[in-house]
């Protein structure tokens, strides 16, 4: 997050320094606005970008831990399904033995 904040503080600080070196020229005012306009759309544009940018990041890293996630739980599940038939399987061979009276080990 903080290269976020980072990369918005700079966006912002040269939107300020373009304005101002804007205002400080020494043109007319209808030029003065027109340049203002033009900064502005470009730093609009700019963000955007940045904006689409993060917002592709985030998602990909997303999709990521999904997918890591759900192969997690698909691994668990086959631990858990296996053990249970390790435990049906052991359950049924102390019954038999059970059943003929033979004795059963811990």
């Amino acid at each position: 997050m903080k290269t976020g904040k980072i990369l918005l503080g700079v966006l912002a600080g040269m939107a300020v320094g373009a304005t101002f070196g804007i205002l400080f020229a020494p043109d007319k005012g209808s030029t003065t606005r027109k340049k203002i306009a033009k900064k502005g759309e470009k730093f609009a544009d700019d963000l955007e970008g940045k904006y689409d940018d993060f917002i592709e990041n985030i998602t990909e890293k997303y999709e990521d831990l999904k997918e890591k996630a759900i192969n997690m739980t698909e691994k668990a599940k086959r631990k858990a399904d296996e053990l249970t038939e390790k435990a049906k399987h052991e359950a049924e061979k102390i019954a038999k033995k059970t059943k003929h009276g033979e004795e059963v080990e811990a």
